[in-house]
């Protein structure tokens, strides 16, 4: 062979990881084990009670069926956690090597503008995860929009006519309340009866009577939102007729005692918010005790609204509670009018509600959205793969560089480490300067050695055949 093609060789085998090897006659476990005083097993008094190895390739005699079931699965779960703990770690290894190293640097000087992508990215990354978890926390809470409703309130009335014509035979006037924001972006509207949580119209009692004048509307969990009401009754003259509009606040609203809103500026507000002014006025007061953080001290004001001249703040949300009420309806009178001339009659009123500022919706599209997270991952799996091979080859360059250097030593040195990974892919121990050498099987530790081994082959004989016979040999 000529020098050429040993070199060739020798590069060769330094490209491709070399397997695993294993002396032959020995078995697995017991491959190149320690001899001597340092090591190896000892052996013991007892001829049946060593857990001795078997031959390679070879199973107990006598197993079951079961017992080999449960090992072939027992070494498939094990063959499967190995996996998935390579898998993690060349996942972890993916992400160390995204950066390039410093010796790549120095020698590509045009790989900084990389690192200097590789930091802004870091950067954006940084950003974008911190606006993420602060839009996670403002989607927490209610966030809301005042707009204007309008209401519309109108009236027809159909009066009687003559016997023998195809029409009512007696009058009636029908009543229809209807609304709508104004300025309402986007397509998709809200229904009118979604604002409210109950509407009740009151009519005349005195022509309708007490068990008749009355028309309700309360929401339930089945209830199905409309874009308007609409009532018809029997009649000829003019009704006076009343609106209760309660609305349906989210979170739920409350009306404050009326000397505890003058105290705190607050009329009608949810929970959270009256209890925010509470705490403010009690700080700005100074009301906290000095000494015992959990009492308040109450001024006059407190006293005559609470009863107490002390109370803790665990006691406030239930002092509270009997404070706090439903709030006001929206009161709306109209007149229903039956004047033939005036066919149609409408009134609209402008109230103000809360709703969902269209902003939660795009936060929460945000959140949401994966559309980019598909192609993001195909690219930094693009990134790996591409540094992995950018210091692929600086290993191949430094390679070929130390073997154009000085070819005789770098051979020398390169067998060396090829000897020594060998030796520990079998778990050789030892000095290899030293076992080359015939004073090193001349030593005193070696008759104690030998004694041993051929003693634990004995051994490992002895179970084999104590297996197969079914015996304990004595």
């Amino acid at each position: 062979m000529s020098k050429h093609t040993r070199m060739i060789s020798v590069f060769s085998l330094h490209s491709h990881e070399p397997s695993f090897l294993q002396r032959s006659g020995m078995p697995p476990n017991r491959v190149g084990g320690p001899m001597g005083s340092m090591g190896g097993q000892l052996p013991g008094p007892s001829y049946g009670g060593g857990n001795m190895s078997m031959r390679p390739g070879m199973g107990p005699p006598g197993m079951d069926a079961s017992r080999k079931r449960f090992l072939h699965q027992h070494q498939q779960q094990q063959q499967q956690e190995a996996l998935g703990g390579l898998r993690r770690g060349a996942k972890r290894r993916k992400m160390a090597d995204k950066v390039l190293p410093q010796r790549i640097r120095d020698l590509v000087p045009e790989s900084q503008a990389y690192m200097d992508l590789l930091a802004f990215e870091r950067k954006l990354d940084q950003t974008i995860a911190r606006k993420r978890m602060e839009i996670q926390e403002a989607i927490k809470k209610p966030i809301m929009q005042k707009r204007k409703l309008r209401i519309y309130i109108s009236n027809t009335y159909t009066p009687s006519k003559p016997e023998g014509e195809e029409a009512e035979k007696v009058s009636s006037w029908e009543l229809r309340v209807e609304g709508k924001l104004l300025e309402e972006p986007g397509k998709q509207k809200k229904k009118f009866s979604s604002f409210f949580k109950s509407l009740v119209i009151e009519l005349d009692k005195e022509l309708y009577g007490p068990d008749n004048h009355l028309v309700e509307w309360h929401r339930m969990p089945t209830t199905q939102e409309t874009d308007g009401f609409q009532v018809k009754r029997p009649g000829d003259v003019n009704v006076k007729c009343t609106l209760l509009l309660m609305l349906d606040h989210q979170p739920p609203q409350y009306k404050l005692d009326p000397r505890l809103a003058r105290l705190l500026g607050v009329h009608t507000q949810t929970r959270a918010s009256i209890m925010q002014a509470l705490w403010l006025y009690i700080k700005n007061n100074k009301l906290q005790d000095s000494h015992e953080k959990e009492y308040i001290n109450c001024n006059r004001y407190f006293r005559q609204i609470f009863g107490c001249p002390r109370m803790r703040f665990s006691e406030i949300p239930m002092k509270l509670a009997g404070l706090l009420q439903h709030p006001d309806p929206i009161i709306i009178n109209h007149m229903i009018s039956v004047d033939p001339t005036d066919q149609k009659k409408t009134a609209c009123y402008d109230i103000d509600v809360e709703v969902d500022d269209p902003l939660k919706s795009q936060m929460n599209s945000f959140l949401s959205s994966t559309t980019n997270q598909q192609e993001i991952a195909a690219l930094e799996m693009k990134i790996h793969e591409t540094i992995e091979y950018i210091n692929q080859l600086k290993t191949e360059r430094d390679f070929m560089l130390s073997f154009s250097n000085n070819p005789q030593d770098f051979i020398q040195d390169w067998l060396k480490s090829q000897s020594r990974d060998l030796k520990l892919m079998t778990d050789v121990t030892g000095n290899p300067e030293e076992e080359r050498r015939a004073e090193f099987y001349q030593e005193a530790w070696v008759p104690e050695a030998v004694g041993r081994y051929v003693y634990s082959k004995v051994q490992q004989r002895r179970q084999e055949l104590e297996q197969v016979l079914g015996i304990r040999l004595t």
